[in-house]
């Protein structure tokens, strides 16, 4: 079997959800992961004064709560962020991947590899940026991410976040959101319109941000040979 015939068999159990459907609760017993193969979801953890922390953003293609591979139960809750579907396949499958593809394995790890550092980066901006620099890199950052699935995308893009979610991902309050979205147009930087954001500047957009696109500059020489 080749390598897309093995990840053909990880999407054979598609299924939809609508936003805001929970796909994986945090605690919970989880023994299976999935691929996003349609739409946008989030993955958060629960603060102890009742607040959310949101880690990731998900895209299509992304695999979800790979954490399944390491412990019982999960570490994050993951959720709907538009209408999605999912492709669900047990853990033991991996087995088959990991002796039969290392390739895809290898892969799978990359992958993991270039989201830890990522949230290294938001971990660090939250605590060494201003308000201002932590929504211009997620702005960069979501469209990156959709630039991936469509190379021929230009720098607009559905922006598909209310502003409570943005300042969960950011650290901030959903007023200083609409204030710094607000400023950044002013700077003219991005431009709103009918739900969409508009990147006007990228350059400087990206030095005020501090950003590092972590999706590019990959040294991927290593891997070894499909099977």
């Amino acid at each position: 079997m080749n390598e897309k015939a093995a990840l053909a068999r990880l999407e054979e159990r598609p299924r939809d959800l609508r936003r805001g459907a929970v796909l994986v609760r945090e605690n919970d017993p989880q023994a299976e992961l999935f691929i996003l193969q349609r739409g946008m979801a989030m993955s958060y953890v629960l603060l102890d004064d009742g607040s959310r922390q949101i880690l990731r953003f998900l895209y299509a293609g992304d695999m979800l709560a790979v954490s399944a591979l390491v412990y019982r139960d999960s570490p994050e809750t993951v959720v709907a962020l538009t209408d999605c579907t999912v492709c669900s396949f047990d853990r033991s499958a991996m087995t088959g991947l990991v002796t039969d593809h290392p390739r895809l394995s290898a892969l799978i790890m990359v992958m993991n590899q270039m989201e830890k550092v990522a949230l290294t980066d938001r971990l660090a901006a939250l605590g060494r940026t201003s308000a201002k620099a932590r929504i211009a890199a997620l702005l960069l950052e979501m469209r990156n991410r959709l630039r991936m699935r469509d190379r021929a995308m230009g720098n607009s893009f559905t922006l598909g976040l209310t502003q409570e979610e943005i300042g969960d991902a950011t650290g901030l309050t959903a007023v200083h959101v609409n204030r710094m979205l607000r400023q950044l147009e002013e700077d003219g930087l991005i431009r709103r319109e009918m739900g969409r954001v508009t990147l006007l500047n990228e350059v400087q957009l990206a030095q005020a941000a501090n950003y590092i696109d972590r999706f590019e500059g990959l040294d991927l020489r290593w891997l070894p040979p499909a099977r």
